[in-house]
């Protein structure tokens, strides 16, 4: 009667088991079969032109996008530059980091993990994160920002806009070794 008893409750527990491991499977499953969270595609070499009126403004070039359609966004994990030209196609100024994300929609590029900016002036401006707005032409980061200047001034500031040629560069809550009498500090 005792093995009975036995035999029943470990019966018991293995249907137990079973049917609750059977849950978790279809679960498992389920996520699996979601294959929204997969890029729909991978492109190498990238190199992406922006012109307006056939006239080039900026070229994108990344060892790797990740195309993610249905949420519609590029990622870029092996990072990024980005380069800006003026009307006589020289370049004005030039960005790269580590990893960026283009949302299509919004049209904004957001540059993330060690962005490094420089401007036709030699002054390099360093932060981890700048937002790149593809409609209003500018650059913003709520951010820290660091700028060392080609004069030697070292600059520090809570966050930071400009526009794409970093030539009115607006840093807030600024500190540092800077001239008085600029513009360049908000």
């Amino acid at each position: 009667m005792k093995s009975i008893k036995t035999w029943a409750s470990v019966s018991l527990l293995i249907c137990f088991f079973f049917s609750s491991c059977e849950n978790d499977l279809k679960d498992v499953e389920k996520v699996s079969a979601d294959n929204s969270l997969l890029p729909v595609d991978k492109s190498y070499g990238v190199e992406v032109i922006y012109s307006d009126s056939a006239v080039v403004k900026a070229k994108m070039l990344a060892p790797q996008v990740d195309r993610y359609k249905e949420q519609q966004y590029d990622e870029m994990v092996k990072g990024v530059t980005i380069i800006f030209y003026d009307a006589n196609q020289k370049e004005t100024s030039r960005i790269v980091s580590d990893y960026a994300i283009r949302r299509e929609a919004q049209q904004i590029v957001e540059l993330r993990k060690n962005v490094v900016a420089t401007n036709i002036k030699g002054d390099v401006y360093k932060s981890d994160e700048l937002i790149w707005d593809e409609k209003q032409h500018k650059f913003y980061s709520n951010k820290l920002v660091q700028v060392n200047q080609k004069n030697g001034n070292v600059l520090f500031g809570t966050s930071f806009e400009s526009d794409e040629a970093f030539k009115k560069p607006r840093i807030f809550n600024a500190t540092g070794n800077f001239p008085s009498g600029g513009n360049l500090v908000n």
